[in-house]
């Protein structure tokens, strides 16, 4: 009994500290502040802080020297996934921006020398203010990318119903992280110690527009299914993409692939 009473006691103490410590678990930001160094990443074009001239009230980056593309095909906010920061997704404006696209790479609070608080709610707060500035300084359409949790944050911010979004577009998503921690977690009651819920399935439908899933297929992290279960709760116009063999850092980046041009088209028509 002595024994099955310490079982029970040393459980109890891990998921406590579990729950106290899901942050930590959840977020894994670079917290370092814009520099000259890190503005000229590997990937991609030269980066520089946006608003211009914003100091340290900067919510994201723009390519230092946009491609002129006419006619300019909307804006793209792109709300990365959950380690380093926005300066580390450079893929995309090399990807976008050639298309016609004026790409902002969103950036979290408490990321990337952004003050501010790590979690849901101050991130979804926060994206919807730089949705709004970012279509009100380059025009609309208005198309939002979201990766992994960007993906979260990208659903949620496609709620408001303020924002004129003209379409969605989530790589590698889960359909609710309960959902996700609970698969993952099993041996722990992961649903319910989780603070934030970041609901794709809830948020997307009241979403009205076309939704874009892209689904890594060896995903060790979300695992396909969670995607897929994702994809089917989704309400018309939807499609889906699955990159084969592909893990959950490993999907194809390279601007030449003819996925960009066929999730871009795909949105445009299904908007129109």
């Amino acid at each position: 009994m002595r024994i099955v009473l310490y079982l029970i006691a040393g459980y109890l103490l891990m998921v406590g500290i579990i729950a106290l410590a899901q942050n930590r678990m959840l977020y894994f930001p670079d917290p370092a502040p814009p520099s000259a160094a890190n503005l000229q990443p590997a990937y991609g074009p030269a980066l520089t802080v946006w608003p211009a001239a914003s100091g340290p009230a900067f919510r994201g980056y723009v390519s230092a020297e946009p491609v002129e593309s006419a006619p300019t095909r909307g804006t793209v906010v792109v709300f990365h996934g959950n380690a380093g920061s926005a300066r580390d997704r450079g893929y995309y404006l090399a990807a976008l921006e050639p298309r016609g696209y004026r790409v902002v790479l969103a950036e979290y609070p408490g990321y990337g020398g952004r003050a501010g608080e790590l979690g849901e709610s101050p991130f979804v707060a926060d994206g919807r203010e730089t949705a709004r500035r970012a279509l009100a300084e380059f025009g609309g359409p208005l198309w939002l990318w979201g990766e992994s949790l960007g993906a979260g944050v990208a659903a949620a911010v496609a709620t408001d119903r303020a924002l004129p979004v003209a379409g969605v577009a989530l790589i590698t998503p889960w359909d609710s992280l309960p959902d996700l921690a609970q698969a993952l977690y099993w041996y722990l009651p992961a649903r319910w110690l989780l603070r934030d819920r970041y609901d794709n399935r809830a948020n997307l439908s009241q979403y009205p527009g076309p939704v874009a899933i892209l689904i890594a297929e060896r995903d060790e992290i979300i695992p396909a299914r969670q995607s897929q279960n994702l994809y089917e709760a989704l309400r018309e116009p939807k499609r889906r993409w699955v990159f084969v063999e592909a893990g959950h850092n490993s999907w194809p980046v390279n601007p030449t692939a003819v996925w960009w041009d066929e999730v871009l088209d795909w949105l445009s028509a299904a908007r129109r």
